[in-house]
């Protein structure tokens, strides 16, 4: 009876100190999970332990007991349970150690995509494309101009042929086939022509991602068929992932090494504009070309330990969030045609609201897991104060308040989706212009390649040389649905690889701290005596 008793006290106490800590924002996600995991298995413990010691005594006292034989048989059961209790224990012990051991992900190398020359727009053909576009006015014009001057593009991105020769409207499946292979094909021909040692016939698990194109048969079968890879691949082909499928993408591969192991496997990282350029007038809808250019990566992921000496990086934490069940997040970023037919991307004003709800929630399973007790405690004074003065996090900015994340992470690749984007994560979480110039420039120098933007920030850091054995890097992105994905790697040795980034990363940051080419040109639109004049703005460039 009093172990009894003892039992259910342990259990109050228990469901007390969880009751607790419910009410801050950190704690609140600690205690449902991480907290009372490691409580669940404290109480499994302390309840075995007083099973045993209950038992022992028994046993004891059986002993002693003058009726020794009647006593025996019931001590040799106890005596048995306790043996298997201890064998149970020993053995699920080693087959955690393990299965941990088998479910580690190493990134051995990964190749991001440099366009040709031809390919490239600066400002001047830039404007043709949009002048191309019979539909605007000037009103649209002082927009584009305006949101392209803010948004942190250079003049060295690049674009689908089919847009650059005059075919935006009408891309063929030719045009839409000719991209992914263009970028496909050239990064992986690199991965492999670099890492001879794993050939395409040792590759196990392959994964595309590419949101806005699905062909049939998929990308992954085309990959497949040119490499002549092994009957026995498991492949998969992701679609409408948004920008951080890449981060979606590596989570199934950890999975899938879970149970294969000595794998190696294959991600590709891209986005299709040739098919999907918008060609209306909808504000909200054009915001996508301005920021939206090619790229793309392939990497090369295994979970055999012996390959761990030829890693750079290694997969530490990998925590996804989805808020697609509230309405606003869901259609916040969404593929749709506007009043004319024209089909486009839409962005709207709740994106940054959605970002805000879905980092807040992501950040509450992950800072447990990389920050030390001290700064856990700070955040959570922090996040104290912030609930008796109401504040929400519904704005991008004031998620982080009270977090410091360099406690426990060296380097930051925050998606280079856009400049307001990237500033408004950076100041959420306190970093400074040094953590943030890796995004920036990836987002000057190549644009938004939507899932492979990571990849091009990673390469600057490891160009610059800051990426040293045992550092920390956090990668942050978000996607359309609405997702926030964050994934913390380890760095397993010193890199310095040049890589894309070879023939321009001594002009990196420009000293003109990313002036503006497309204002001093075209800063003209915004003269009032326009909008009292009618011009044929398409002759003026022609």
């Amino acid at each position: 009876m009093g172990v009894r008793l003892a039992d259910i006290h342990l259990s109050q106490t228990l469901h007390k100190a969880g009751a607790l800590c419910t009410g801050y924002d950190l704690f609140s996600l600690i205690s449902s999970k991480v907290f009372h995991h490691y409580l669940s298995i404290l109480k499994g413990w302390l309840q075995s332990y007083v099973y045993i010691k209950r038992n022992i005594v028994q046993v004891l006292h059986s002993l002693n007991n003058s009726q020794f034989t009647v006593q025996k048989p019931r001590a040799m059961e106890i005596l048995m349970t306790m043996s298997l209790l201890v064998l149970f224990g020993f053995f699920s012990f080693l087959k955690l150690v393990f299965r941990r051991g088998d479910q580690c992900c190493y990134l051995l190398a990964y190749e991001c995509y440099k366009a040709k020359e031809d390919m490239k727009i600066n400002s001047d053909s830039c404007a043709k494309i949009v002048l191309r576009n019979k539909n605007l006015g000037l009103e649209e014009f002082r927009f584009l101009l305006k949101t392209i001057v803010n948004s942190g593009i250079g003049e060295e991105t690049s674009c689908p042929r089919n847009i650059i020769e005059g075919r935006e409207e009408n891309p063929t499946r030719a045009d839409e086939l000719n991209e992914m292979d263009g970028i496909i094909f050239d990064t992986l021909d690199k991965l492999f022509a670099r890492n001879a040692a794993i050939p395409p016939s040792q590759i196990d698990i392959l994964v595309v991602n590419v949101s806005m194109f699905s062909p049939a048969p998929s990308l992954t079968s085309r990959i497949i068929n040119r490499y002549k890879m092994r009957e026995d691949i498991k492949s998969f082909n992701l679609s409408g992932m948004g920008c951080s499928a890449s981060l979606v993408a590596i989570d199934v591969v950890q999975n899938l090494f879970k149970s294969h192991k000595n794998a190696n496997a294959v991600v590709v990282s891209t986005e299709s504009i040739a098919p999907n350029w918008y060609c209306g007038k909808e504000k909200s809808m054009m915001l996508t070309n301005c920021l939206f250019r090619s790229g793309g990566c392939s990497m090369l992921f295994t979970n055999n330990r012996t390959l761990q000496h030829q890693a750079k990086l290694k997969l530490q934490h990998l925590v996804r969030t989805h808020i697609g069940s509230n309405a606003e997040a869901y259609e916040c970023c969404i593929q749709l045609e506007d009043e004319s037919g024209y089909q486009g991307f839409r962005l709207t004003k709740h994106l940054t609201k959605a970002a805000a709800i879905a980092l807040t929630m992501n950040l509450q399973d992950l800072v447990p897991k990389v920050l030390p007790l001290r700064e856990l405690f700070h955040y959570l004074m922090a996040s104290r104060v912030r609930n008796r003065t109401g504040t929400k996090s519904q704005k991008l900015e004031a998620v982080g308040i009270g977090l410091n994340l360099k406690a426990g992470i060296e380097h930051f690749c925050i998606h280079p989706g856009g400049r307001a984007i990237i500033d408004g994560i950076g100041k959420s979480l306190g970093l400074r212009d040094y953590d943030l110039e890796p995004s920036r420039m990836a987002l000057h120098r190549f644009g938004n390649t939507s899932a492979a933007g990571f990849w091009y920030a990673l390469g600057y850091m490891e160009a610059k040389k800051r990426l040293k054995k045992g550092n920390k890097i956090l990668m942050t992105g978000f996607g359309a649905g609405f997702k926030c994905n964050n994934i913390v790697w380890e760095v397993l040795k010193d890199l310095d690889d040049a890589n894309v980034w070879k023939d321009c990363i001594e002009s990196y940051p420009p000293n003109n701290t990313l002036g503006n080419p497309y204002m001093e040109k075209y800063g003209w639109l915004n003269d009032e005596y326009l909008s009292f004049v009618r011009l044929d703005l398409s002759q003026i460039f022609a």
